[in-house]
């Protein structure tokens, strides 16, 4: 901890975070100084612990000022078994047997844990609908088609409950329209989630805030600081517009958990707003992360990894033997080698899977791999809180290297 001294930490000043015009959140002078005083910080609080209060002195919500919201890392499943529960209590004078007739909507791109989600959330399997994408949309979801799957389900009989928008998709960072998705949610009274868990951090800087035109008329909201927010895993933020949705689904109130604090009402009992009862307090080190950089140097952080991911994107589209899958949103870029001649689709996907795997044993770069469009697909990420520009024109040299030598060397028959 840099500094325990609220007033002097209220503006702490980390000389070696910035140095000519690169950002660097991890100097190793300053992680060495952030060390030693977190060392002596847990030594001397074993040292004293004795003569401390046992209860703390502190009144509730004391750091509301400056940590307005503790976050979740089950937010999706959260959102949904509200959702489930305030669609019951839609349709409570019909029968519980309606609990089979609610629908939940997402693309072939949503996270898989939703459709896991849904499942816990006590959804029927059957009425889980994974919406088809493609290139006419960059992959992002298709409202007109979004609108006639609901209005299918309507007329079948079926009650459309709740929708998963997503703002950066896992595999291509697809952009779903948020505010065109409102708009059908709202012809069936359902509810709208927003998953931002990777692209939402984008979203503290204003050139990229038209992603989610339209967030004001979703239901909620998360993001994930421990993708692209210099923050540990796990730790990610939860925004709900209405809390009573998520207390009269989750609450819990046994006579042992009863506690002042919570009975006067001075304080959001987080027990009530999540699956589990415990919590760690994940909060605590986004805090740190905003208090260590500020706002200007973490939008620095976002831009330099985007800038990144813009450049290596430009070196493929200018590299005839490749081609970009999926324009690039943000920071990751979804590429491939192109077919050549007459290689049909399997024998181009397989010249792909080689590439990657003589790239991933090199151990001097890593690449992941997807599917879009039935596509085998190469994704390079930026958001290494130590990449630079000289790592992104080593990894590009290191792939035209390995490209010619499967292209030229004829490994791959067509």
């Amino acid at each position: 901890l840099p500094e325990m001294d609220p007033a002097a930490s209220a503006s702490p000043s980390f000389h070696a975070c910035v140095q000519g015009s690169s950002f660097q959140p991890l100097n190793p002078e300053d992680v060495r100084a952030y060390l030693y005083k977190a060392a002596d910080f847990i030594t001397d609080y074993y040292t004293s612990v004795e003569s401390m209060p046992v209860l703390p002195d502190v009144k509730p919500g004391y750091l509301r000022d400056e940590l307005r919201a503790s976050p979740t890392s089950e937010a999706m499943l959260v959102t949904l078994v509200a959702a489930r529960d305030a669609a019951l209590r839609r349709i409570a004078s019909n029968g519980m047997s309606y609990i089979t007739r609610l629908t939940v909507y997402a693309t072939d791109q949503t996270h898989s844990t939703f459709f896991k989600a849904c499942r816990l959330a006590g959804f029927d399997p059957a009425n889980l609908r994974s919406i088809p994408t493609g290139p006419e949309t960059d992959y992002g979801l298709d409202p007109a088609k979004l609108l006639e799957v609901m209005q299918l389900d309507f007329d079948a009989g079926l009650v459309p409950t709740y929708i998963c928008a997503t703002v950066g998709t896992t595999s291509s960072n697809a952009v779903d329209p948020v505010s065109a998705v409102a708009a059908v949610a709202a012809m069936f009274n359902a509810r709208v989630h927003v998953d931002a868990a990777y692209a939402g951090s984008a979203c503290i800087c204003p050139e990229f805030r038209h992603h989610i035109d339209g967030v004001e008329r979703v239901d909620s909201i998360s993001m994930s600081p421990h993708k692209w927010l210099l923050t540990c895993l796990d730790c990610t933020c939860l925004w709900v517009r209405d809390t009573n949705h998520l207390t009269d689904a989750l609450e819990t109130n046994p006579e042992y958990l009863k506690n002042d604090a919570t009975e006067s009402g001075e304080v959001i009992d987080l027990k009530d707003m999540q699956v589990g009862v415990g919590r760690r307090f994940r909060g605590l080190k986004l805090w740190m992360v905003m208090r260590t950089y500020g706002t200007a140097q973490l939008q620095r952080h976002i831009r330099s990894d985007v800038a990144m991911a813009k450049a290596f994107e430009d070196l493929v589209r200018a590299d005839g033997r490749f081609e970009i899958v999926v324009p690039r949103n943000f920071a990751l870029v979804c590429f491939r080698i192109r077919a050549r001649g007459a290689m049909t689709e399997e024998a181009t996907d397989e010249v792909n899977r080689v590439l990657i795997n003589r790239l991933n044993m090199s151990g001097k770069v890593y690449l992941a791999h997807t599917l879009v469009g039935n596509r085998f697909v190469l994704r390079f990420a930026v958001g290494s809180s130590l990449q630079e520009d000289r790592h992104v024109r080593s990894a590009w040299e290191l792939i035209k290297k390995t490209t010619a030598e499967i292209i030229d060397g004829e490994e791959i028959v067509q």
